[in-house]
Protein backbone atom coordinates (compact mmCIF):
# COMPACT_ATOMS: atom_id res chain seq x y z
CA UNK A 1 0.00 0.00 0.00
CA UNK A 2 1.21 3.41 -1.12
CA UNK A 3 2.12 5.64 1.93
CA UNK A 4 0.36 9.11 2.13
CA UNK A 5 3.02 11.95 1.87
CA UNK A 6 2.54 14.32 4.99
CA UNK A 7 0.86 17.27 4.17
CA UNK A 8 3.45 19.59 5.53
CA UNK A 9 5.75 18.02 3.01
CA UNK A 10 3.35 18.95 -0.21
CA UNK A 11 3.15 22.23 1.10
CA UNK A 12 6.86 23.03 1.32
CA UNK A 13 6.89 21.81 -2.32
CA UNK A 14 4.42 23.80 -3.30
CA UNK A 15 5.34 27.13 -1.78
CA UNK A 16 9.18 26.28 -2.80
CA UNK A 17 7.79 25.63 -6.26
CA UNK A 18 6.54 29.42 -5.93
CA UNK A 19 9.48 31.00 -5.00
CA UNK A 20 10.97 28.98 -7.71
CA UNK A 21 8.84 30.64 -10.00
CA UNK A 22 9.38 33.66 -8.87
CA UNK A 23 13.47 33.66 -8.60
CA UNK A 24 13.36 32.64 -12.51
CA UNK A 25 11.16 35.96 -13.48
CA UNK A 26 12.82 38.79 -15.36
CA UNK A 27 11.20 41.85 -15.05
CA UNK A 28 11.05 44.17 -17.85
CA UNK A 29 14.26 46.12 -18.20
CA UNK A 30 12.02 48.83 -19.67
CA UNK A 31 10.06 50.54 -17.09
CA UNK A 32 7.79 52.17 -19.86
CA UNK A 33 7.20 48.29 -20.72
CA UNK A 34 5.45 47.22 -17.26
CA UNK A 35 1.52 47.82 -16.95
CA UNK A 36 0.96 50.94 -14.50
CA UNK A 37 -0.58 49.46 -11.57
CA UNK A 38 -3.41 51.46 -9.31
CA UNK A 39 -4.14 50.30 -6.15
CA UNK A 40 -7.62 50.91 -3.38
CA UNK A 41 -8.64 49.30 -0.66
CA UNK A 42 -7.81 49.43 3.71
CA UNK A 43 -5.07 48.84 5.56
CA UNK A 44 -3.07 45.91 3.73
CA UNK A 45 -2.64 47.79 1.38
CA UNK A 46 -1.98 51.43 2.40
CA UNK A 47 1.66 53.03 1.87
CA UNK A 48 0.94 56.50 3.68
CA UNK A 49 -2.32 57.69 2.58
CA UNK A 50 -3.24 58.28 6.61
CA UNK A 51 -0.45 60.00 7.58
CA UNK A 52 -1.97 62.90 5.20
CA UNK A 53 -5.44 62.47 6.87
CA UNK A 54 -6.96 64.07 10.18
CA UNK A 55 -8.00 60.30 11.49
CA UNK A 56 -7.61 58.42 14.52
CA UNK A 57 -4.04 57.35 15.71
CA UNK A 58 -5.81 53.93 15.97
CA UNK A 59 -5.08 53.37 12.24
CA UNK A 60 -2.02 55.70 11.32
CA UNK A 61 1.52 53.59 11.54
CA UNK A 62 3.84 56.38 11.13
CA UNK A 63 6.01 55.50 13.95
CA UNK A 64 8.25 52.89 15.39
CA UNK A 65 8.61 49.56 15.21
CA UNK A 66 6.56 50.06 12.71
CA UNK A 67 8.79 49.53 9.61
CA UNK A 68 11.54 47.93 11.60
CA UNK A 69 12.39 45.57 8.86
CA UNK A 70 11.71 48.44 6.03
CA UNK A 71 15.09 50.27 4.56
CA UNK A 72 16.57 52.13 7.11
CA UNK A 73 13.81 50.84 8.95
CA UNK A 74 11.65 53.69 8.12
CA UNK A 75 7.92 53.51 9.07
CA UNK A 76 6.22 55.34 6.28
CA UNK A 77 2.88 54.58 7.37
CA UNK A 78 2.78 51.28 6.67
CA UNK A 79 0.93 48.57 9.33
CA UNK A 80 3.83 46.29 8.72
CA UNK A 81 7.02 45.51 10.00
CA UNK A 82 8.78 45.90 6.29
CA UNK A 83 7.03 46.18 2.98
CA UNK A 84 2.97 45.20 3.10
CA UNK A 85 1.30 43.25 0.59
CA UNK A 86 0.61 46.31 -2.37
CA UNK A 87 4.27 46.49 -2.29
CA UNK A 88 5.10 42.60 -2.69
CA UNK A 89 3.14 41.88 -5.36
CA UNK A 90 4.35 44.99 -7.26
CA UNK A 91 7.72 43.86 -6.80
CA UNK A 92 6.75 40.61 -8.22
CA UNK A 93 6.02 42.64 -11.44
CA UNK A 94 9.30 44.33 -11.93
CA UNK A 95 8.51 47.62 -9.80
CA UNK A 96 11.02 48.24 -6.62
CA UNK A 97 7.94 48.71 -4.04
CA UNK A 98 4.59 49.75 -4.56
CA UNK A 99 3.48 53.33 -6.19
CA UNK A 100 3.19 56.30 -3.68
CA UNK A 101 0.14 57.25 -2.05
CA UNK A 102 -2.40 59.80 -4.16
CA UNK A 103 -1.47 62.38 -1.83
CA UNK A 104 1.92 62.10 -0.95
CA UNK A 105 2.38 62.79 -4.93
CA UNK A 106 0.21 66.31 -4.79
CA UNK A 107 2.78 67.22 -2.01
CA UNK A 108 5.24 66.74 -4.51
CA UNK A 109 3.83 68.18 -7.39
CA UNK A 110 7.26 68.85 -9.68
CA UNK A 111 6.88 65.24 -10.20
CA UNK A 112 3.65 64.56 -9.96
CA UNK A 113 2.77 64.02 -13.55
CA UNK A 114 5.79 62.27 -14.16
CA UNK A 115 5.16 59.44 -11.47
CA UNK A 116 1.37 58.81 -11.67
CA UNK A 117 2.21 57.15 -15.48
CA UNK A 118 3.66 54.32 -13.16
CA UNK A 119 0.65 54.05 -11.03
CA UNK A 120 -0.46 55.31 -7.60
CA UNK A 121 -1.77 54.01 -4.50
CA UNK A 122 -4.70 55.28 -3.02
CA UNK A 123 -5.72 52.53 -0.45
CA UNK A 124 -6.22 54.05 3.19
CA UNK A 125 -6.35 52.11 6.52
CA UNK A 126 -9.66 51.77 8.52
CA UNK A 127 -11.52 51.98 4.87
CA UNK A 128 -14.13 49.82 3.64
CA UNK A 129 -16.67 49.65 0.53
CA UNK A 130 -19.21 51.59 2.36
CA UNK A 131 -19.00 55.63 2.61
CA UNK A 132 -19.88 54.89 6.55
CA UNK A 133 -17.36 52.06 7.25
CA UNK A 134 -14.40 53.77 9.69
CA UNK A 135 -16.50 56.34 10.38
CA UNK A 136 -15.28 55.96 13.97
CA UNK A 137 -11.53 56.60 12.87
CA UNK A 138 -12.75 60.27 11.84
CA UNK A 139 -13.76 59.08 7.94
CA UNK A 140 -11.05 57.14 6.34
CA UNK A 141 -11.30 57.08 2.61
CA UNK A 142 -13.79 54.97 1.72
CA UNK A 143 -13.24 52.72 -1.76
CA UNK A 144 -15.65 55.29 -3.26
CA UNK A 145 -13.61 58.21 -2.48
CA UNK A 146 -10.39 56.72 -3.71
CA UNK A 147 -12.08 56.23 -6.85
CA UNK A 148 -12.85 59.73 -7.02
CA UNK A 149 -9.11 60.38 -6.72
CA UNK A 150 -8.21 58.17 -9.37
CA UNK A 151 -10.31 60.56 -11.82
CA UNK A 152 -8.38 63.15 -11.22
CA UNK A 153 -5.06 61.24 -12.16
CA UNK A 154 -7.11 59.90 -15.33
CA UNK A 155 -7.42 63.91 -15.77
CA UNK A 156 -3.96 64.05 -15.63
CA UNK A 157 -3.09 61.49 -17.23
CA UNK A 158 -5.01 62.64 -20.29
CA UNK A 159 -3.68 65.76 -19.98
CA UNK A 160 -0.14 64.57 -20.71
CA UNK A 161 -0.49 61.70 -23.14
CA UNK A 162 -3.91 63.18 -25.02
CA UNK A 163 -7.49 61.46 -25.24
CA UNK A 164 -6.47 58.51 -26.48
CA UNK A 165 -3.19 57.07 -25.20
CA UNK A 166 -5.01 57.65 -21.91
CA UNK A 167 -7.65 55.49 -22.75
CA UNK A 168 -5.21 52.74 -24.34
CA UNK A 169 -3.09 53.04 -20.90
CA UNK A 170 -5.56 52.74 -18.64
CA UNK A 171 -7.47 49.42 -20.34
CA UNK A 172 -3.75 47.94 -20.02
CA UNK A 173 -2.95 49.11 -16.02
CA UNK A 174 -3.87 46.82 -13.24
CA UNK A 175 -6.25 47.39 -11.07
CA UNK A 176 -5.64 45.66 -7.94
CA UNK A 177 -7.95 46.07 -4.83
CA UNK A 178 -8.31 44.90 -1.57
CA UNK A 179 -11.23 45.71 0.83
CA UNK A 180 -13.70 44.58 3.12
CA UNK A 181 -12.93 43.65 6.13
CA UNK A 182 -13.52 47.06 7.90
CA UNK A 183 -16.78 47.18 6.93
CA UNK A 184 -17.30 43.75 8.77
CA UNK A 185 -15.47 44.74 11.87
CA UNK A 186 -18.19 47.95 11.69
CA UNK A 187 -20.88 46.04 12.17
CA UNK A 188 -19.28 43.69 15.29
CA UNK A 189 -19.01 47.56 16.71
CA UNK A 190 -22.34 48.60 16.28
CA UNK A 191 -25.56 47.92 17.96
CA UNK A 192 -26.56 44.91 15.69
CA UNK A 193 -29.19 46.77 13.06
CA UNK A 194 -28.35 45.62 10.27
CA UNK A 195 -27.98 41.26 9.43
CA UNK A 196 -25.03 39.85 8.43
CA UNK A 197 -27.11 39.02 4.95
CA UNK A 198 -27.96 42.37 4.70
CA UNK A 199 -24.37 43.72 5.03
CA UNK A 200 -23.33 41.44 2.44
CA UNK A 201 -26.11 42.72 -0.11
CA UNK A 202 -25.44 46.16 0.76
CA UNK A 203 -21.10 45.61 0.12
CA UNK A 204 -21.48 43.26 -3.44
CA UNK A 205 -23.78 46.17 -4.14
CA UNK A 206 -21.62 49.32 -3.54
CA UNK A 207 -18.65 46.95 -4.87
CA UNK A 208 -20.18 46.42 -8.05
CA UNK A 209 -21.07 50.19 -8.37
CA UNK A 210 -17.42 51.05 -7.51
CA UNK A 211 -15.99 48.95 -10.30
CA UNK A 212 -18.58 49.89 -12.72
CA UNK A 213 -16.99 53.38 -12.44
CA UNK A 214 -13.40 52.58 -12.84
CA UNK A 215 -14.86 50.43 -15.95
CA UNK A 216 -17.02 52.93 -17.47
CA UNK A 217 -13.45 55.23 -17.26
CA UNK A 218 -11.55 52.12 -19.17
CA UNK A 219 -10.17 49.86 -16.78
CA UNK A 220 -9.96 46.23 -17.55
CA UNK A 221 -7.69 44.40 -15.93
CA UNK A 222 -8.61 43.92 -12.15
CA UNK A 223 -6.60 41.98 -9.51
CA UNK A 224 -9.26 41.20 -6.14
CA UNK A 225 -8.29 40.07 -2.66
CA UNK A 226 -11.63 38.80 -0.51
CA UNK A 227 -11.98 39.09 3.26
CA UNK A 228 -9.26 36.64 5.09
CA UNK A 229 -10.33 35.06 8.16
CA UNK A 230 -10.83 38.18 10.22
CA UNK A 231 -12.03 35.65 13.05
CA UNK A 232 -8.58 34.17 13.56
CA UNK A 233 -6.80 37.36 13.56
CA UNK A 234 -5.58 38.40 17.18
CA UNK A 235 -8.22 40.80 18.07
CA UNK A 236 -11.02 38.90 17.19
CA UNK A 237 -9.21 35.63 19.24
CA UNK A 238 -9.05 38.22 22.17
CA UNK A 239 -12.75 38.97 22.15
CA UNK A 240 -13.96 35.91 22.04
CA UNK A 241 -15.71 34.75 24.86
CA UNK A 242 -17.23 31.73 23.95
CA UNK A 243 -13.85 29.50 23.38
CA UNK A 244 -11.13 32.38 24.68
CA UNK A 245 -8.41 32.66 22.13
CA UNK A 246 -10.26 30.56 19.42
CA UNK A 247 -11.54 32.46 15.81
CA UNK A 248 -14.82 33.93 15.81
CA UNK A 249 -16.77 31.70 13.63
CA UNK A 250 -18.94 33.90 12.65
CA UNK A 251 -16.59 36.36 11.40
CA UNK A 252 -14.85 33.57 9.05
CA UNK A 253 -18.39 32.41 7.86
CA UNK A 254 -18.85 36.21 6.66
CA UNK A 255 -15.45 35.58 4.91
CA UNK A 256 -16.31 32.67 2.91
CA UNK A 257 -19.99 33.95 2.03
CA UNK A 258 -18.01 36.86 0.99
CA UNK A 259 -15.72 35.08 -1.40
CA UNK A 260 -18.50 32.55 -2.93
CA UNK A 261 -20.90 36.39 -3.66
CA UNK A 262 -17.76 37.92 -4.85
CA UNK A 263 -16.64 35.40 -7.59
CA UNK A 264 -20.32 35.42 -8.22
CA UNK A 265 -20.32 39.38 -9.15
CA UNK A 266 -17.32 39.00 -11.17
CA UNK A 267 -17.96 36.73 -13.55
CA UNK A 268 -21.35 38.10 -14.11
CA UNK A 269 -19.57 41.50 -14.76
CA UNK A 270 -17.64 39.24 -16.95
CA UNK A 271 -20.31 38.34 -18.93
CA UNK A 272 -21.76 41.47 -19.24
CA UNK A 273 -19.18 44.08 -19.77
CA UNK A 274 -16.63 43.28 -23.07
CA UNK A 275 -13.33 43.37 -22.15
CA UNK A 276 -13.95 43.42 -18.70
CA UNK A 277 -10.70 40.81 -17.05
CA UNK A 278 -10.31 39.43 -13.63
CA UNK A 279 -8.30 37.46 -11.09
CA UNK A 280 -9.95 37.21 -7.69
CA UNK A 281 -7.41 35.92 -4.64
CA UNK A 282 -9.16 33.59 -2.13
CA UNK A 283 -7.65 35.30 0.80
CA UNK A 284 -9.87 33.19 3.36
CA UNK A 285 -8.26 29.71 2.03
CA UNK A 286 -4.98 31.25 1.57
CA UNK A 287 -4.22 32.39 5.17
CA UNK A 288 -6.16 28.90 6.44
CA UNK A 289 -3.81 27.18 4.81
CA UNK A 290 -0.88 28.37 6.67
CA UNK A 291 -3.14 28.11 10.06
CA UNK A 292 -3.48 24.76 9.51
CA UNK A 293 0.11 23.79 8.93
CA UNK A 294 2.39 26.84 9.69
CA UNK A 295 5.48 25.33 9.89
CA UNK A 296 5.67 23.95 6.25
CA UNK A 297 5.32 28.03 5.56
CA UNK A 298 8.15 28.45 8.08
CA UNK A 299 5.48 30.16 10.52
CA UNK A 300 5.28 29.23 14.20
CA UNK A 301 2.88 31.63 16.03
CA UNK A 302 -0.21 31.75 13.98
CA UNK A 303 -1.99 33.76 16.68
CA UNK A 304 -0.50 36.62 18.74
CA UNK A 305 0.73 39.82 17.53
CA UNK A 306 3.92 40.35 17.27
CA UNK A 307 3.81 44.06 18.17
CA UNK A 308 1.19 44.63 20.56
CA UNK A 309 -1.45 42.33 21.62
CA UNK A 310 -5.13 41.30 20.81
CA UNK A 311 -6.31 44.30 22.72
CA UNK A 312 -4.24 47.39 21.61
CA UNK A 313 -2.54 48.49 18.67
CA UNK A 314 0.55 48.26 18.19
CA UNK A 315 1.65 51.99 19.53
CA UNK A 316 4.58 54.36 19.71
CA UNK A 317 7.92 52.29 21.56
CA UNK A 318 5.96 49.14 21.33
CA UNK A 319 9.06 46.27 21.70
CA UNK A 320 7.96 43.91 18.82
CA UNK A 321 9.10 40.62 18.87
CA UNK A 322 12.66 39.67 17.51
CA UNK A 323 11.74 36.39 15.39
CA UNK A 324 9.25 39.00 13.57
CA UNK A 325 9.68 36.12 10.56
CA UNK A 326 7.95 33.37 12.46
CA UNK A 327 4.76 35.29 13.06
CA UNK A 328 1.62 35.71 10.98
CA UNK A 329 0.55 38.71 12.38
CA UNK A 330 2.47 42.11 12.86
CA UNK A 331 0.05 43.51 15.74
CA UNK A 332 -3.42 42.53 16.17
CA UNK A 333 -5.10 43.00 12.66
CA UNK A 334 -2.11 43.19 10.13
CA UNK A 335 -0.27 40.51 8.51
CA UNK A 336 3.83 40.59 9.22
CA UNK A 337 6.36 41.00 5.92
CA UNK A 338 6.83 37.48 5.90
CA UNK A 339 3.08 36.98 5.21
CA UNK A 340 2.46 39.36 2.64
CA UNK A 341 5.70 38.34 0.41
CA UNK A 342 4.01 34.85 0.83
CA UNK A 343 0.56 35.95 0.00
CA UNK A 344 1.79 38.01 -2.79
CA UNK A 345 3.64 35.40 -4.14
CA UNK A 346 0.39 32.76 -4.93
CA UNK A 347 -1.34 35.85 -5.83
CA UNK A 348 1.14 36.28 -8.39
CA UNK A 349 1.80 32.24 -9.33
CA UNK A 350 -0.43 30.23 -7.83
CA UNK A 351 -2.57 27.86 -8.73
CA UNK A 352 -6.75 28.42 -9.06
CA UNK A 353 -7.06 26.86 -5.61
CA UNK A 354 -5.83 30.44 -4.22
CA UNK A 355 -6.46 32.50 -7.21
CA UNK A 356 -9.10 32.25 -10.28
CA UNK A 357 -9.84 32.04 -13.08
CA UNK A 358 -5.81 32.73 -13.38
CA UNK A 359 -3.37 34.36 -11.39
CA UNK A 360 -1.67 37.74 -11.32
CA UNK A 361 1.12 37.25 -13.38
CA UNK A 362 -1.08 35.79 -16.23
CA UNK A 363 -3.55 38.93 -15.68
CA UNK A 364 -0.38 41.15 -16.23
CA UNK A 365 0.29 39.75 -20.13
CA UNK A 366 -3.38 39.39 -21.10
CA UNK A 367 -4.22 41.53 -23.79
CA UNK A 368 -7.83 43.45 -23.95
Amino acid sequence: MAKRVPSGFLLSLFISSLNIAVALYIPPTNVSAMPAVFLFGDSTFDVGTNNFLNVSQDIKANFRYNGIDFPYSNPTGRFSNGYNTADQIVRLLGYKRSPSSFLSLLNHSSTFKDRILRGVNFASGGSGLLNTTGSRYNNSLSLGKQIEQFFTVYANITSITGPEEAANMVSKSLFLISVGSNDVFDLQEKTRTTSPRSLLVTMLSAYRENLQKLYNIGARKFGIISIPPIGCCPAERARNLTVPGGCIEEANEFAREFYNATEALLGQMKSELPGFIYSLGNSYEMTMTVIEDPYAFGIKDTTTACCGDGFTQCKQNTIPCTDRKEYLFWDRFHPSQKTSQLAAIILYAGSTRFVSPFNFSILATVDV
